[in-house]
């Protein structure tokens, strides 16, 4: 270092180092000893929610008889399925700081529209089940789409915007098929609801795909990062040239996917298509992604802590039933679980901006 060699040449062996350099040295011991804060905290917060789950599943192992049942078990997996889908798309949106109230009729909607696809009789089976999951998925984006465009491009808070979409969404279900309930699909098609892979049921293994595929895309892309970095500071990162509208658009546009794709598998487990499905269900995805450790602030939370945190509430709905817990007070734990979770993820918060 320049200012350490002139000190020692004019006689002083004491190397000195300037105020910049000293700034600059904490900053690159400062730097490892952050990240691998970071890592703790993050290792620490899925870790206890899983400890949580292991925990919930040692009580109704003890408490329920049957639980521990492999029928049970396939049924709490079936159940959690598609909770655990929808998690998978609110868990983008709220990581960049937005809300979407919409998935629950918006899956209505891909339903209906997909069951007209699939009682079509002008093509074969097999041609009509793909129309079906191509005009899910479509509508789906469709709507996640004016979801993000409208919130991002006119800075309208996503909470009201994806309000007004339930009940477009929900009142299009109904108007498709005159309130009517579509069934009698192809048998090949409602048997993929029943079948199961390695004793897997099939459509959890899709569930599961969709996690990990999810993961990776916020873990190994340039896109996952800005995810986060939008969640963070939005500002900073428009700054820095990158376009936030398209960012915080392409995570609605993921939620609508995995909504159409959910819908399909609704269609698959239940056998019919109804156009009062899906109310309430975007509240047990967000209580997935949230109880998962997802900040509703934005910019911190995983895909692991969502998968973690749909097989919580899915346990727990499945234990409490077991043990004769009726409707009503079921509903009303659940709702202290989700409240607990977002006092916890305020405490997670203040922590983080201490340690930092």
């Amino acid at each position: 270092m320049l200012s350490a060699e002139i000190a020692y040449h004019f006689g002083d062996t004491t190397p000195r180092l300037m105020p910049e350099e000293i700034s600059r040295l904490s900053e690159k011991t400062s730097a490892p000893k952050r990240s691998k804060r970071a890592l703790v905290r993050r290792v620490l917060q899925e870790a206890g929610i899983g400890v949580a789950l292991l925990l919930l599943i040692a009580i109704f192992s003890a408490a329920a008889p049957h639980f521990t049942d492999e029928s049970n078990i396939t049924n709490i997996l079936t159940q959690i399925t598609i909770n655990l889908i929808m998690a998978t798309g609110m868990t983008f949106v709220i990581l960049i700081g937005g809300i979407d109230l919409s998935v629950g009729s918006v899956m209505a909607l891909c339903a209906m529209v997909a069951g007209l696809a699939l009682k079509t009789e002008l093509l074969p089976v097999p041609a009509a089940i793909a129309a079906a999951v191509v005009v899910s998925v479509m509508v789906g984006m469709i709507c996640g789409f004016v979801n993000g465009f409208v919130s991002s491009f006119w800075s309208v808070p996503s909470f009201i915007v994806t309000l007004g979409m339930l009940n477009i969404a929900r009142g299009a279900a109904l108007e498709v098929t005159d309130a009517r309930t579509l069934f009698q699909f192809p048998n090949v098609f409602n048997d993929f609801g029943t079948a199961t892979l390695l004793g897997i049921p099939a459509i959890f293994v899709v569930a599961l795909a969709m996690v990990l595929l999810g993961w990776a895309v916020l873990n190994r892309t340039v896109f996952g990062r800005l995810i986060y970095a939008v969640g963070n500071n939005e500002e900073a990162v428009r700054l820095s040239g990158h376009d936030t509208f398209r960012v915080k658009v392409a995570a609605f546009v993921i939620s609508g996917l995995t909504v159409g794709i959910g819908a399909i598998v609704y269609m698959a487990r239940l056998t019919i298509a109804s156009p009062i499905l899906g109310t309430g269900f975007e509240l047990n995805a967000i209580a997935a992604v949230i109880i998962g450790g997802t900040s509703l602030n934005g910019g911190r939370g995983s895909l692991i802590g969502t998968f973690l945190g749909a097989c919580l509430i899915g346990v727990l709905a499945d234990g409490l039933i077991l043990i004769g817990v009726g409707d009503f007070v079921r509903q009303m734990i659940t709702g202290g679980v989700i409240i607990l979770a977002v006092v916890l993820d305020s405490y997670r918060a203040r922590i983080a901006e201490r340690t930092r």
